[in-house]
């Protein structure tokens, strides 16, 4: 499979709030950093975050565009709540090894009613 198509398998995950489902499109020792936070190390420790932001807020991810380039996907996205983001996968042998997201942590906070941490 191409990098898009493990992106499209990961957008269905996300939108279901599959935790089991969306871990398993990560290499064991991949990295997901949302610029907005610190990176997350290792499929476990990313199964965990997934974990405790699908029980935080409901969130859902719009396809706006998909980009692919080699080993990489790229994902324009926004919610129905007006959020807007952007996300880079890096795809190696069908499992993502890296990821990194860009959005608006104190908007996200505010729309889903959750304490804001500094």
């Amino acid at each position: 499979m191409k990098p898009k198509d493990i992106l499209l398998q990961w957008v269905d995950a996300f939108n279901r709030a599959d935790v089991e489902s969306i871990t398993k499109l990560y290499a064991e020792t991949a990295i997901n950093h949302q610029v907005a936070n610190e990176p997350v190390v290792g499929k476990h420790n990313i199964w965990k975050m997934f974990q405790h932001e699908f029980s935080q807020a409901t969130m859902t991810c719009i396809i706006e565009n998909i980009f692919e380039d080699g080993e990489w996907a790229i994902l324009e996205w926004k919610d129905p709540l007006g959020l807007r983001g952007c996300g880079f996968f890096q795809v190696v042998d069908e499992k993502i090894v890296f990821q990194r997201g860009y959005w608006d942590r104190l908007s996200f906070m505010k729309q889903h009613h959750l304490p804001f941490e500094e």
